[in-house]
């Protein structure tokens, strides 16, 4: 299928390689704000988890929310203490905005993130990541609405719950079950070109995630989990509920009018390198049969609709003439959009002008059969009319799928984008290094300063090889869909087992 931006697609999805070097594989990473009572033993205790159970090197770093209390010596006390821990401190409130950052100046290529409670079991962890790391997912979340699921929580958060997830359901299609529970991941490639596209800096930037990589067709795995809910939780219920409410209906905004350049998401099909090799195939025919249908049902009923209205003051020609004049204006809208994956406004009125074309010659033969059917009588009654004109329309719809196809919206195998139309940055990977250093993204959806904790002197610092990071990170305004314009590393890393260290008394074995 012919995108606007099929130059910026990712790889295929590949299993990472084990291997010997040290960076991590996994990035778990913990927001936290004023929360120096739980940090400590939720900490303690996923290390613990993770060192015995994990079988790759990885990392935990603490995200600190511009917390007032002790939150951040507490922190900085911990990645002192343990080398597979980091503190990375913002100025600025909001989980979304610290998932971002650490996310993109991460270079561990599975990266996920946990609430500091620990409501999820952790057994949950390795089956959440182990298809990321295999390459047979992009993005996986833990499910508290699964059947197989257990969880402890009230009656009203159940309701919430149950009530914003049929919600997402109604107003954005959405079809993962659980888009609040704090317990996802995602592949690192996947993010450096998913996080762009996400707006929101606070609760709800994870189901806005969510949302744009199931539309964007990436795969996301769910993890049915064991969850208690905490009673001491400080969440705002009735403020993240009205801030959720507004960014669906943002997030549906945009996909409705098509400015969320998706298609730079999209995989080619399997790994297998005989499926990148097929030429001349045509792509996605069956998907746009039945799109294109399913439009040109709504247009007929359209028609029909404004031909009764125009021809209660007017003759059956000029009746004929504006309704389907309308109703081609609305079925090339809606066939770019829907049937042909066209986003953006790029190529607009080159597409209207051909679908234009496309509607002369339906209106040549709808008149022609309007013409015939008076030449045979000279008063054919109104439903007599409507016949002939469904029967016109079904040859005219015919030959506008193959004219849309072949000549409106062809399938641009090459990946050259259409004149006119819009093109994001492409994905670029890097070549690898295994001591490289990966730059944060120049682009940023709101302004910020974070420094990392030091750690012990002599030792490479998470995300560089120095022993302070401060990095600062400056940004540029950008629409939503315009894609962040920067090069990034190698998406796998390879890897290391690594083993529980005995001579920490803090790991019962």
């Amino acid at each position: 299928m012919r995108t606007d931006s099929s130059p910026g697609t990712l790889p295929a999805r590949e299993h990472l390689p084990a291997g010997n070097a040290g960076t991590p594989v996994l990035d778990v990473v913990i927001p936290v704000y004023n929360e120096e009572k739980d940090l400590q033993p939720c900490v303690l205790r996923l290390h613990e988890h993770l060192a015995r159970t994990f079988p790759y090197a990885f990392r935990i770093t603490i995200a600190d929310n511009a917390s007032t209390d002790t939150t951040p010596q507490v922190a900085a006390r911990l990645a002192a203490e343990l080398p597979e821990v980091t503190s990375f401190r913002l100025e600025q409130k909001g989980r979304g905005r610290a998932l971002r950052t650490v996310w993109s100046a991460s270079d561990a290529p599975v990266l996920a993130y946990m609430d500091v409670d620990l409501s999820t079991d952790l057994n949950a962890l390795l089956p959440l990541v182990a298809p990321l790391i295999s390459g047979h997912s992009d993005l996986a979340i833990g499910s508290r609405l699964a059947r197989s699921s257990r969880v402890v929580r009230g009656t009203k958060r159940e309701f919430i719950s149950r009530a914003y997830n049929l919600i997402l359901r109604g107003s954005l299609q959405a079809r993962f079950s659980d888009a609040q529970c704090g317990f996802k991941a995602i592949r690192r490639d996947v993010a450096q070109v998913l996080l762009p596209l996400v707006e929101d800096t606070g609760w709800f930037f994870d189901t806005e995630m969510l949302v744009l990589a199931e539309r964007a067709g990436l795969r996301i795995h769910e993890v049915p989990v064991d969850w208690v809910d905490d009673p001491n939780s400080t969440v705002h219920i009735v403020k993240t509920a009205t801030d959720d409410l507004k960014g669906v209906w943002r997030v549906g905004k945009a996909l409705a009018t098509g400015s969320l350049a998706l298609d730079r998401l999209a995989r080619p099909f399997g790994d297998d390198p005989r499926d990148r090799d097929i030429q001349d195939v045509p792509r996605g025919l069956a998907r746009q049969l039945l799109g294109f249908c399913v439009v040109g049902g709504l247009s007929t009923l359209f028609y029909l609709l404004l031909y009764s209205g125009f021809r209660v003051f007017s003759g059956a020609q000029i009746a004929n003439a504006l309704a389907l004049l309308l109703s081609a204006v609305a079925n090339t809208a809606a066939n770019r959009r829907l049937t042909f994956g066209v986003r953006g406004r790029g190529g607009v009125v080159k597409h209207q002008a051909q679908g234009l074309v496309v509607f002369g010659i339906g209106l040549a033969l709808t008149s022609g059969s309007l013409a015939a059917l008076n030449a045979a009588t000279s008063d054919p009654a109104h439903s007599t009319e409507l016949a002939v004109l469904v029967a016109a329309n079904l040859a005219a719809t015919v030959l506008r799928f193959l004219l849309f196809r072949a000549w409106v919206f062809p399938d641009r195998r090459d990946g050259s984008p259409a004149e006119g139309s819009t093109v994001v940055a492409a994905h670029h990977p890097g070549p690898h290094h295994a001591s490289s250093h990966h730059p944060a993204p120049r682009h940023a959806s709101s302004p910020l300063h974070a420094t990392a904790a030091t750690v012990r002197p002599g030792q490479p610092g998470p995300y560089g090889h120095q022993d302070r990071f401060q990095p600062t990170y400056t940004t540029t305004p950008f629409r939503a869909g315009e894609a962040a314009d920067f090069t990034w590393g190698e998406p796998t890393m390879q890897m290391r087992p690594v083993r529980p260290h005995d001579q920490d008394s803090r790991n019962a074995r």
